[in-house]
């Protein structure tokens, strides 16, 4: 496997990664309400503690994104530069 192909992949990662954690952001800040009233039916739990739930995991998501996409594919372009 090549650098190309490397970067090639890590950089389509990077875009899906990031667009789906742009896709979560939005879908929170338009329709939260929505959101949890869908959760709750499957399972209970009090607003605030959703809200708890919700940035805990997408804050996981964020550093999961830098870690595994952004950081290999900065990486792989500096090194074949």
């Amino acid at each position: 496997m090549t650098i190309e192909m490397l970067t090639d992949f890590f950089m389509w990662c990077t875009v899906i990664n990031g667009g789906l954690l742009i896709f979560w952001i939005l879908t929170w800040m338009i329709a939260s309400d929505q959101v949890y009233l869908i959760q709750t039916r499957f399972f209970p739990m009090s607003r605030e503690r959703f809200d708890i739930v919700f940035y805990c995991f997408l804050g996981a998501y964020k550093i999961f994104f830098i870690f595994f996409s952004a950081t290999p594919l900065v990486t792989l372009l500096i090194l074949g530069s």
